[in-house]
């Protein structure tokens, strides 16, 4: 086991590698002197960023690849970086250069404090509008869904223990995630505002499909995490609600139409109530099957792999 690990995710980074990777080396050996590796995972880039890396894996053994045969998205390039790493600290830095790699220090003296994951915090964030406002809506959000608050989820730079690493399972969209299913595993997860810069080379991998992808989840996150072993508590909520509120409805028409007041006959709202009913115990039925499938399978993948460094 070597002290620092640090993983880097990247997809048609060739123009930002040259300059990124020194930078780590700098950093890693004044944090962990020999002990570390730098871990950059190439999400099936397609303009020669695997030629740049094994350039400085034969100047420099302690940097290593690897290269999926396609793109698999970000998750996926970090739980595999996650897999191999095998530091006592482990950091991802992103490969766009808006990551400070001298942020570092700071990080794993965080560590050091007793956390077991800082997450970097975009406070003076230097992107355009398009992308700040969304990040801020999705981060109330998840704040308020996960019990954790945190103003930056999503950023880049983080730094865990090795435990963490090794016990989070990242897949899909979860890496938006990362602080929120640490937090449920029991970590304790802290933030620190960090340096962030313009990107200076070519643009953003990701598009409007990432707000969906990310909502759907999240509500992932939610049942496996926090109602994986008690899904009767989120199914049977829903449909007690449902239940309760169709079977008041039903109850004050019965009531109108025992007075005269009405006629059962031409009201639509009565068809609602029982469908109300309905829906809620089919959903209390669905949580109670739920209950007797203790445990869940988690979705697993394994990733293409074309070359190893």
């Amino acid at each position: 086991m070597c002290k620092l690990s640090i993983v880097v995710p990247l997809y048609n980074e060739a123009e930002s590698l040259p300059e990124l990777i020194p930078r780590l080396e700098d950093v890693a050996e004044r944090v962990a002197g020999p002990e570390y590796e730098i871990w950059l995972v190439d999400d099936g880039s397609t303009d020669g960023s695997f030629e740049v890396v094994r350039l400085f894996h034969q100047r420099n053994a302690r940097i290593r690849g690897i290269r999926f045969r396609r793109n698999y998205g970000k998750s996926a390039a970090l739980a595999m970086g996650f897999a191999e790493a095998q530091g006592k600290y482990v950091v991802t830095v992103d490969a766009d250069l808006q990551d400070e790699p001298a942020e570092i220090p700071r990080l794993i003296a965080k560590l050091e404090e007793g956390y077991d994951l800082v997450s970097g915090w975009k406070k003076q964030r230097q992107d355009p509008l398009s992308k700040t406002l969304p990040s801020r809506l999705f981060n109330a959000v998840v704040s308020l869904t996960s019990g954790i608050r945190l103003h930056d989820f999503n950023c880049g730079l983080k730094a865990y223990r090795r435990e963490v690493v090794k016990t989070l399972q990242i897949y899909g969209e979860m890496h938006r995630y990362i602080p929120a299913l640490a937090h449920w595993e029991g970590f304790r997860v802290t933030e620190l505002p960090v340096h962030h810069h313009p990107r200076k080379y070519g643009r953003s991998k990701f598009g409007a499909s990432r707000f969906v992808k990310g909502f759907l989840d999240l509500l992932t996150v939610l049942f496996t995490t926090r109602f994986l072993k008690r899904p009767l508590h989120l199914f049977g909520t829903v449909g007690v609600l449902f239940a309760i509120v169709g079977f008041l409805i039903d109850a004050y028409l019965v009531v109108e139409w025992a007075l005269g007041r009405t006629a059962l006959s031409n009201r639509p709202l009565v068809f609602f109530g029982l469908g109300l009913i309905i829906v809620g115990v089919q959903l209390i039925s669905l949580g109670l099957l739920g209950e007797l499938v203790v445990k869940g399978s988690l979705w697993q993948s394994s990733y293409g792999i074309t070359e190893r460094l």
